[in-house]
Order: C-alpha cells, then sequence, then structure tokens
C-alpha cells in the first residue's frame, strides 16, 4: 500500500507517517523498486496503533520506547506491559480530571441558561 493510501486510511498526514518513519515508532517500511514506500499489513497495524495511542495522549517518547522494546523481543514483554499500565493509570487519571472539567462546564452553562431565561422574563411586555 502506497503512503498515500495509508494516509487516506487513517486520516494522518503523509508527512506524519514519514516522521513517525523517522524516529521509529513505525518499524522498517519496505519499499518498491522505485524506492517508494510500500506498506504491509503489519505496517498498517503499527499506524493504527499509534494513531489510537497518540489519541489517548501517549506521549511520543512513550511509544518510541515501547518499539524500542518490542523490537528487543519476547524478553521485554513484561517491561511493555508495565509501560502500557503506567501509560493507562495515568489516562485514567487524566480521564477523571476532564470528567470534572466536564461537570463544571455542564454547571455554568445551566447557569447562563437559567439567567438568560430570567433575563429574557423581564424583557417580555406585561399581558395587557
Amino acid at each position: 500500500m502506497m503512503i498515500s493510501e495509508v494516509s487516506e486510511k487513517f486520516d494522518i498526514p503523509q508527512d506524519t507517517l514519514r516522521y513517525y518513519e523517522r524516529i521509529g515508532l513505525i518499524p522498517h517500511v519496505n519499499r518498491n523498486k522505485s524506492r517508494i514506500r510500500d506498506y504491509t499489513e503489519e505496517d498498517c497495524r503499527w499506524v493504527e496503533f499509534i494513531k489510537c495511542m497518540r489519541g489517548a495522549g501517549l506521549p511520543i517518547e512513550v511509544l518510541i520506547e515501547y518499539v524500542g522494546l518490542f523490537q528487543q523481543g519476547d524478553e521485554t514483554v513484561e517491561a511493555r506491559k508495565e509501560l502500557l499500565i503506567e501509560q493507562r493509570t495515568q489516562l485514567k487519571a487524566r480521564m477523571e480530571d476532564m470528567k470534572k472539567t466536564l461537570e463544571r462546564l455542564d454547571y455554568k452553562i445551566a447557569r447562563y441558561e437559567t439567567g438568560l431565561v430570567q433575563t429574557e422574563k423581564t424583557l417580555r411586555r406585561p399581558e395587557d
């Protein structure tokens, strides 16, 4: 699959895919005879994994560490698991903070709506 197809499939700019490859987030992508990137299904699974993890807020540095551990082989399974558990814990904490922020915003919006209704009532003419 060409980079343009991968870019479209995952809604990721081609420059971002090149960057991910350059910093090692996507392990070696093969090239065809013309030196054009030729993404395999495995490469696409890496792209999907990275997109998901980035969407969840995982830092690039953590993902680089994870890919590096993965490339070292099965002896790093526990280290990779611990890395993911740590990131999960941090994600849950961020989600809780976001939940509190959402509740606060809902409260403020409700206050505005209540105040707006009261203000609008004062603008109406009394019925004759």
